[in-house]
């Protein structure tokens, strides 16, 4: 099978123009606006995507409602069929896709192809979309008549995804949208959106429809065109809390169905009895992969008793095997981060916590690598109470750091009192314990000897508190529901023994 071409940019002075993808093709903007794409490991610029105008997010979405009934109309026979190529597809061309993530985001390769691999078992869920979208039927629910039910598409929807998951997160969302019956309009983060514009190409290379997907970007001109826009009829998201309420309250006000996944601050509890290994295993991979640029990153360790030193030590232990740089290099375990600035916001933490009383066990700016990539290495914060910055606010970098307490009940009030409850894990032997939180923790996803509770695509993924924001988790069966909605049929039919139409056989009673 022929390789796809690379993402459809125009060249402009050794910079990449990268373009919308409206109606099954690039489309290049009008606004005379535009934002940098960086390569994270140089530091160098290497694209300018357009930001669109309201106009055009109009047109875009107009080009999707156009799409929306004759891909409505088409057999589920047909749209499985269709899934089954885009599964093939993302499969053979997880490499180009993972070098995409790479050289945009930073991710090291190897965390690049992971993400594409999660994103492709939603896509796999979706390939079951004849038996996820099946109705319910009641015979005689009175004398002559019958009751169903059925779930038919929302028309056209929207997705806002952020830059830590470029493929794998708009893959959550528009795979059950277009499986469901949907047209999809996706505006991705603007700091690496070439993913979307690859995938674009590889959906119509499997023959999805013109218009069925569409790629708009932009900043919050494109994201407010399309929270009010009146043809969109529901909105995904994934982002920062702040972000995530703000779309939520924008879209609901304006009459859309909305998901909104916010921020995490998830916590890995260490309880005496775990096995220190294991904790210090998954606490640094867990901590420090992908940079700590995930949601369901661990960035807090919540140790009690007397396991505190020996964690603690077991942590620092590892981390001088942790090597930092360039995410195409195969001996990097762990790439830089987004941009400069996310860096140094970042890096801020280690100083803050040490004027607020945290011990700075090891620090990320001494073993980061030189040169003018978007680096900062692996660090450790020990003693860092709740009231401390780097306890309180999602870093969402490779700040790891480490609260002392001294019975399970405490620990267990730390999770539950922050405002935050997408994920949260707990390490331990004794399998009663285990339960007791499974049982009384309030979070959305709990790991048990396990660091980052990510579920399978048949499961839904989401949090609760301050970390979701409307009743809808993301893919798997809620995403089924969130992207359809019920119908319920009641029908009578003339008794064939009293029908004056001639049916060719006995009518009897």
């Amino acid at each position: 099978m022929t390789e796809l071409a690379p993402p459809p940019v125009q060249e402009e002075q050794g910079i990449r123009r990268i373009t919308h993808w409206i109606g099954g093709r690039a489309v290049p903007g009008e606004s005379g606006r535009s934002g940098p794409v960086y390569n994270p490991a140089t530091g160098r610029q290497t694209g300018a995507v357009d930001f669109a105008s309201a106009e055009e997010v109009d047109r875009t979405v107009q080009t999707a409602k156009e799409a929306f009934p004759a891909w409505r109309a088409l057999s589920l026979s047909r749209r499985t069929e269709l899934f089954f190529r885009i599964r093939d597809l993302v499969h053979e061309r997880r490499d180009e896709i993972a070098k995409i993530l790479t050289s945009e985001h930073g991710k090291v390769f190897s965390d690049a192809k992971g993400e594409v691999t999660r994103g492709l078992e939603v896509i796999e869920f979706c390939c079951g979309i004849p038996q996820l979208v099946k109705g319910g039927f009641s015979e005689q629910v009175s004398t002559g008549i019958d009751v169903y039910s059925i779930r038919q598409p929302l028309g056209v929807v929207a997705g806002i995804t952020p830059f830590n998951f470029p493929a794998m997160v708009p893959m959550w969302m528009w795979a059950p949208a277009l499986a469901c019956g949907n047209t999809f309009v996706l505006k991705p983060s603007e700091k690496d959106p070439s993913a979307s514009i690859y995938t674009a190409e590889l959906l119509r290379e499997a023959g999805v429809p013109d218009g069925v997907f569409n790629v708009v970007h932009g900043d919050k001109v494109a994201v407010d065109s399309v929270l009010e826009h009146p043809d969109v009829a529901a909105i995904s998201f994934v982002g920062s809390t702040p972000i995530a309420r703000y779309v939520y309250e924008h879209g609901t006000k304006h009459g859309k169905r909305v998901q909104a996944l916010g921020g995490a601050k998830n916590h890995m509890i260490v309880l005496p009895d775990a096995d220190v290994d294991m904790a210090a295993d998954a606490a640094v991979s867990a901590g420090y992969g992908s940079a700590g640029e995930r949601c369901m990153a661990v960035s807090q360790v919540v140790a009690v008793g007397d396991v505190a030193d020996r964690l603690v030590e077991a942590i620092r232990e590892r981390l001088p095997q942790v090597k930092v740089g360039d995410g195409m290099k195969p001996e990097s375990e762990m790439g830089p981060l987004i941009t400069r600035e996310h860096r140094d916001r970042v890096a801020a933490y280690i100083d803050r916590g040490r004027e607020q009383g945290a011990t700075v066990v090891a620090d990320g700016r001494e073993t980061a690598p030189d040169g003018g990539g978007f680096f900062l290495g692996v660090s450790l914060l020990d003693h860092v109470s709740p009231e401390n910055d780097a306890y309180k606010d999602e870093i969402f970098g490779p700040v790891l750091g480490v609260t002392r307490v001294e019975t399970y009940d405490e620990a267990l009030r730390l999770v539950n009192d922050n405002p935050y409850g997408n994920g949260t894990a707990i390490f331990t032997r004794d399998g009663g314990v285990a339960r007791r939180f499974q049982f009384d923790v309030q979070v959305g996803m709990v790991g048990i000897n396990v660091p980052i509770p990510v579920p399978v695509a048949y499961y839904s993924f989401g949090g609760w508190k301050a970390s979701l924001f409307g009743d809808s988790h993301i893919y798997g069966p809620e995403g089924i529901n969130f992207y359809t909605r019920g119908k319920v049929v009641t029908s009578r039919w003339p008794d064939p023994a009293t029908s004056k139409v001639d049916l060719g056989f006995p009518q009897t009673r």
